[in-house]
């Protein structure tokens, strides 16, 4: 047992035909791979049961999660994913099936040889607790959505608190050159939808899945405007009314337990939609669309802030990652850019603008690492081992995805014409943004305090 490591590093290179770029540490002490390499750590034997049963991401995620594998100290969990994606998008390795073929063929006979020496063979283990059961219902129906949300959102409020700091944004920063904190980053993200949105005293903004309410507070207390935000997720929404009621603007803002397809009081003047599109689905994606051009008024724009996949490879169907369809976000669907602007378009909606934020949201991600990394026992007291393990994975997974271009993230402004075909906006995209009508200057409500959402997000110094 003794050369364990080097046995399943020589077997797992051959069944792939390349050489994995990690290193491998098994329980019994023995390691091998690449010198230098960043080191997985398996800590027992059901964690190569896992990855036989589940010879994917799945596997993977499942191991790590139940904490039967993990990174070995001074290795980076940054580089050891980038080395796990590089090896998933070989050529040579997206080819193979691991049919019989393969596994009856002498690779595959050298591998199973190693894994029936490592005791690897064996019923499979439960997944972890942290696991999301297979959906129930009609897919993207009201309750089944209902059901995804609160496995993501209602985590809880103090631990979303301790990853995503004081400004409770859970989309993209918009980090400008002179940004020096996360919070600065997202206050100028707020900021930037308000002036595409060209928000003025008087109007009235819907800002759908409006999460713990940044969004509406920075939008009624800097800009003027009466909000009403929506979201289907009772923790986010307990915690938005409370940050309300601080900010003293419960008079030009509400929030909603209510989902989009159920909001009836239109018209808006504008309509934001931020990171929550992605929880749509393509079979309703057409229904969003068109219902929020109904709920627009004429001449109102919509900012629909949204992750995009890449188009499929030809002869390739799309499929979910199976880790954050388990794990992180259930029923989540991505959509490439193209589909979406078509899809806004067919509801009515003229597209003006679109700003690509791939590169933002991969340093945002890793500022909320930074976050959770600077505040882990904290974390796992909140919500557990597994979980905390979940939401390391997924945010350093997903800033990699980001700056590698596998996903990226688009700020897509569209307008409902008016009948005679005017948009009302000015000619050119610097023009628009700086006419917005910023109400900054504006007095705080009477009896307002310093509470959330009164008082700007401040500048900290970067954990990063």
């Amino acid at each position: 047992m003794a050369e364990l490591a080097r046995r399943l590093v020589e077997a797992l290179d051959g069944l792939l035909g390349v050489t994995v770029p990690l290193r491998l540490q098994t329980w019994d002490g023995s390691a091998a791979g690449p010198p230098g390499a960043p080191t997985l750590v398996l800590r027992n034997r059901r964690a190569l049961r896992r990855l036989l049963w589940r010879p994917n991401e799945l596997g993977l995620a499942r191991a790590y999660v139940a904490g039967d594998l993990d990174v070995a100290p001074g290795s980076d969990l940054y580089e050891v994913l980038r080395a796990v994606a590089h090896v998933a998008e070989l050529p040579e390795v997206r080819r193979q099936r691991f049919g019989p073929g393969d596994v009856l063929g002498p690779r595959g006979r050298r591998a199973a040889g190693a894994l029936l020496r490592a005791g690897a063979f064996g019923p499979e283990p439960a997944p972890p607790a942290e696991e999301a059961p297979d959906g129930l219902g009609r897919l993207h129906s009201r309750r089944r959505d209902r059901a995804a949300i609160h496995h993501h959102y209602d985590v809880g409020n103090d631990f979303y608190a301790l990853v995503l700091g004081p400004s409770m944004v859970y989309s993209c920063a918009y980090w400008e050159p002179a940004a020096k904190s996360l919070e600065a980053a997202q206050e100028a993200k707020l900021d930037l939808i308000c002036r595409k949105l060209g928000l003025r005293p008087g109007m009235r903004l819907l800002d759908v899945g409006s999460g713990w309410g940044s969004l509406v507070l920075h939008a009624a207390r800097h800009y003027g405007v009466t909000a009403v935000g929506v979201s289907i997720s009772a923790e986010q929404v307990a915690l938005a009314r409370r940050r309300v009621e601080e900010a003293g603007l419960a008079d030009r803002v509400e929030i909603r337990l209510q989902d989009y397809r159920e909001v009836p009081d239109g018209p808006f003047d504008a309509i934001s939609s931020v990171g929550m599109a992605e929880h749509v689905g393509e079979a309703q994606y057409q229904v969003y669309a068109e219902h929020l051009y109904r709920l627009l008024a004429p001449g109102g724009r919509l900012l629909n802030h949204q992750i995009a996949r890449r188009p499929d490879r030809p002869g390739e169907p799309y499929r979910p990652s199976p880790f954050i369809d388990r794990y992180v976000f259930p029923d989540g669907e991505l959509s490439p850019l193209g589909s979406t602007v078509s899809r806004l378009e067919a509801a009515g909606f003229e597209v003006r603008d679109v700003e690509s934020l791939r590169e933002h949201y991969g340093l945002t991600l890793r500022e909320w690492v930074a976050n959770l990394e600077a505040h882990w026992t904290e974390a796992v007291r909140l919500v557990g081992l597994g979980r905390a393990r979940v939401w390391r994975l997924y945010m350093a997974a997903s800033a990699l995805a980001f700056e590698e271009n596998r996903i990226g993230v688009n700020q897509i402004l569209a307008v409902r014409t008016g009948a005679d075909g005017a948009a009302r906006l000015p000619a050119t995209r610097a023009a628009w943004l700086a006419a917005a009508g910023t109400a900054s200057d504006l007095p705080l409500p009477e009896g307002a305090g310093g509470g959330p959402g009164v008082s700007d997000l401040g500048d900290r110094r970067s954990v990063r």
